[in-house]
């Protein structure tokens, strides 16, 4: 298959470096209230692909499309989807074949994971914490200072807004064994660039949390890392390491961080699971683009846990206002890259700044709407 992530791929994948996963992580409440969270080692999740799969779980499984996450890693060493039907011209196209048959699998097999997940279920006690990680860089130049300023122009930013939280659950046993963790990080996987299959790290820190515990499952959920990358980036930086430690490194610390966020004063997450979702309408500066559906989505875990979701690649500014705006709540964990995959959702800071994360085009409303449907959503749970 081709790849997913640079447009100056000229072939497909050589190889692999680790597998790539669909994970699927199924939580019911005392009162048969279920949330899924479906986690996938791909640059986005299309929305074609979300509609078709929410569908199927709630014609299959009884779930509600509130109550489904699905959240893609943002890896760039991911195989690229199709959800478009093959035109005639295509059928001859292996690229576009293949794209469109793996899709259709691919389709299936998050499917019946969800199921398996839901059908599986067995007693547990969840818990949460947060820690920090480092690695993650603000990767816009620094709009602060004048542009005829030496380093107006350079990029990353040390002085730019990151998330570095790591958010974690702990799922455990009755018996107090450790059965999954869900953790985050808003940071883009583009450590690597090459044309062998790999999670990046947000795979490798997955790997090392599972590697000496047996029946035991990490999940990775991506945060608003729009317009953050790995530091160090790219070995020419770095003499005598490749990409590949560079990004084994960077997944060493992740997983170091949700080993010390597993461990240290457990939180205690309890029901009901109260989740809304909807697909509100977003409008480009230029009338001549329609407007996006673009999905938002709060879930509440009893008064412990709030879960944000929003979808496509959106800057850091999300997750560090809604943190601020919810602060009275016991715990706000923002993702992005859920649900939809349509390119950058800048803030109004960003917009107005310009650059590459800017370039699509948004209406200055663009945040104020988010924002106004994430508290209106908040206050019907």
């Amino acid at each position: 298959l081709w790849m997913a992530g640079y447009a100056g791929r000229k072939k497909p994948a050589e190889g692999k470096v680790q597998d790539l996963f669909a994970k699927a992580l199924a939580l019911q409440d005392e009162q048969g209230n279920k949330l899924v969270f479906v986690t996938l080692d791909l640059i986005g999740v299309p929305q074609a692909l979300r509609h078709d799969v929410a569908t199927r779980a709630e014609k299959d499984f009884g779930l509600t499309q509130a109550n489904l996450v699905m959240n893609a890693s943002h890896t760039h060493s991911g195989p690229s989807l199709r959800t478009a039907p093959l035109t005639d011209a295509d059928k001859d196209n292996p690229k576009a074949k293949d794209a469109w048959e793996y899709t259709q699998k691919l389709q299936n097999d998050i499917v019946a994971s969800i199921g398996k997940a839901l059908s599986d279920m067995q007693p547990a006690r969840i818990t949460w914490n947060k820690a920090r990680c480092g690695f993650a860089m603000n990767r816009r130049r620094d709009y602060t200072l004048p542009p005829d300023h030496p380093n107006a122009n350079k990029a990353p930013n040390p002085d730019g807004p990151v998330d570095h939280e790591v958010p974690a659950l702990r799922i455990e046993a009755p018996d107090g064994t450790l059965k999954a963790t869900l953790f985050g990080y808003a940071c883009h996987n583009t450590s690597l660039g090459f044309y062998n299959y790999c999670g990046d790290y947000a795979g490798f820190a997955q790997e090392y949390l599972q590697e000496h515990r047996p029946d035991f499952t990490a999940l990775f959920l991506m945060g608003c890392g729009a317009d953050q990358n790995p530091y160090p980036r790219r070995s020419d930086v770095v003499p005598g390491i490749t990409d590949l430690e560079l990004s084994m490194q960077h997944g060493r610390s992740l997983s170091n961080a949700v080993e010390m966020a597993l461990v240290v004063n457990p939180r205690p997450v309890a029901g009901p699971i109260r989740a809304a979702y909807e697909e509100i309408k977003l409008s480009y500066a230029k009338p001549t683009r329609a407007d996006h559906d673009y999905p938002v989505q709060v879930i509440k875990i009893g008064n412990d846990l709030t879960f944000i979701t929003l979808g496509s690649e959106v800057v850091v500014d999300y997750s560090l206002r809604f943190k601020r705006e919810f602060a009275g709540a016991a715990g706000v964990w923002v993702a992005g890259y859920s649900n939809d995959y349509t390119g950058y959702v800048p803030s109004l800071r960003v917009l107005k700044e310009g650059g590459y994360e800017a370039a699509a085009g948004w209406a200055e409303s663009v945040e104020d709407r988010i924002a106004n449907k994430v508290h209106e959503l908040y206050k019907k749970l």
